[in-house]
């Protein structure tokens, strides 16, 4: 399904296969609702359509994957990857800011890239949503709409680490978005490291500046309380989500 909507005609000229790439990859990674599933060959044939690459063979594989995968496991997969894994949530100013006001900022800034460009924001959905900017790299020409891509790529490259790490079939398509941005440096790519251990930036305002408060003084001075042992060490959860997929008992689609 489309995400953004054109206001007025285009004023640049996007290759037509990159164009189709962006547009591919941004429908897989959509949740599988029943117009995407219909859709299934349809979208094994675009992939089979890209020119020879190394791109082009990892969506030819997911999209034969997601088009043999059952449709109630086909959502569950996407829900417990997407939905319940913050290392692999595909809202990507949360990895450059974290829950705080600069993240706020950000989303404005990019809900205005896209006004700009003539093109309408979507309903519902944050723009910063992976298939979002997906999209609009397919409609806004390489310069343009691309550069959010290469503003996220560290948040992309670990979300593709973390799919990695989980084996889900959804690391191919990020492995083929990832191959058509720029390589990380040794500096990004530590800063990836660093960043999957220590999680996002947490907001700062209106802490002390030194020291713990004073009804803190007497606590042991190193590592969390008894009772907090054991949570994964990535920051806060975004938007609620669990941060290691679903309970046993857990419905796996959305409503």
């Amino acid at each position: 399904m489309r995400l953004l909507t054109r206001r007025e005609p285009a004023a640049f000229a996007q290759p037509r296969h990159r164009a189709r790439l962006f547009r591919l990859i941004s429908l897989l990674l959509q949740y599988p609702d029943a117009e995407l599933l219909a859709a299934r060959d349809e979208l094994g044939r675009a992939a089979a359509a890209l020119p020879e690459s190394a791109t082009r063979d990892a969506l030819v594989a997911f999209t034969a994957w997601y088009a043999e995968c059952e449709p109630t496991r086909l959502a569950r997969a996407y829900v417990e990857t997407f939905d319940l894994r913050r290392r692999s949530s595909l809202y990507l100013t949360y990895y450059l800011h974290g829950d705080t006001r600069r993240r706020g900022m950000a989303l404005l800034t990019l809900k205005q890239r896209y006004r700009v460009a003539g093109l309408v924001p979507p309903e519902g959905e944050l723009p910063d949503y992976l298939p979002v900017v997906c999209e609009f790299a397919a409609l806004a020409g390489p310069s343009t709409g691309e550069a959010p891509l290469r503003q996220h790529r560290k948040g992309l490259e670990l979300i593709r680490t973390a799919l990695h790490e989980s084996g889900s079939s959804y690391s191919l398509v990020l492995d083929a978005l990832c191959a058509e941005l720029p390589d990380l440096s040794a500096a990004e790519r530590a800063a990836v490291a660093d960043l999957a251990m220590a999680g996002p930036p947490a907001e700062d305002v209106g802490l002390a500046p030194y020291g713990p408060p004073a009804e803190d003084v007497g606590l042991a001075p190193y590592g969390p309380p008894a009772e907090d042992v054991g949570p994964a060490p990535y920051g806060p959860t975004p938007y609620g989500a669990a941060p290691c997929g679903p309970p046993l008992n857990e419905t796996e689609v959305r409503p």
